[in-house]
């Protein structure tokens, strides 16, 4: 948010209520629009805001657009989803500044997320290959979906992590204890679906390290 309304580079006039500070005074909005310098864009949906002093930056819009921000005594980066550092802030007495002189189109496109319908479509149908739904498409197999041609070189995070596996724990050579009842592992777990003979739901299991009887 500003109250400069010369650094607009497109500007709305718009009313949307009032921003409340820290100090609980309230200020009011009077437009929406992106902010720039020599016609070009470099930070969209900024607020314009009445008779404000500074130009403000909220942190949980960033980590919003998948960003990270990490704060130190001196300085403040700001970082994308590959830990490329996009600008760097230097701290004056309590305040991280910005300074959009130092800022390149290029580098701010991340402030401003898009999601086309070949991703829209892959998350609608819980993450589904993408071939397969491009050949769903093309046979027209399922109600409202658009032909769409998917890229080979896109990937997605999420199904990148879900494929992911934990290599096993080497099995131990020798035993680590030296007598009956020294290391019990126990579990209780329930309740079940369906009782026991004797009517109950859960399960108690006890397992002695050095017999590993249960």
């Amino acid at each position: 948010m500003t109250g400069d309304a010369s650094i607009f580079t497109k500007l709305i006039s718009k009313s949307s209520g009032k921003v409340t500070f820290r100090d609980n005074m309230k200020a009011k909005s009077i437009g929406l629009g992106d902010v720039g310098k020599n016609g070009e864009t470099l930070i969209k949906n900024v607020l314009l805001i009445d008779n404000l002093s500074y130009n403000l930056l909220t942190v949980s819009q960033l980590c919003d657009k998948n960003l990270y921000v990490i704060f130190t005594r001196r300085e403040c980066l700001i970082l994308n989803k590959n830990y490329v550092v996009l600008f760097k802030d230097t701290r004056h007495n309590d305040v991280y500044v910005i300074h959009l002189d130092n800022i390149s189109s290029s580098n701010v496109k991340c402030l401003t997320a898009f999601i086309d319908d070949h991703w829209l479509w892959h998350r609608r149908l819980c993450h589904f290959n993408m071939g397969l739904i491009e050949n769903l498409a093309k046979k027209e197999l399922v109600r409202g979906l658009p032909k769409l041609k998917f890229l080979k070189n896109k990937i997605c995070d999420a199904c990148q992590f879900g494929k992911k596996v934990k290599i096993s724990f080497k099995p131990k050579n020798c035993v680590s204890t030296s007598k009956l009842l020294e290391l019990l592992h126990s579990n209780l777990f329930g309740p079940t679906q369906h009782v026991s003979l004797g009517g109950c739901k859960y399960t108690f299991v006890i397992v002695d390290d050095y017999s590993r009887y249960t």
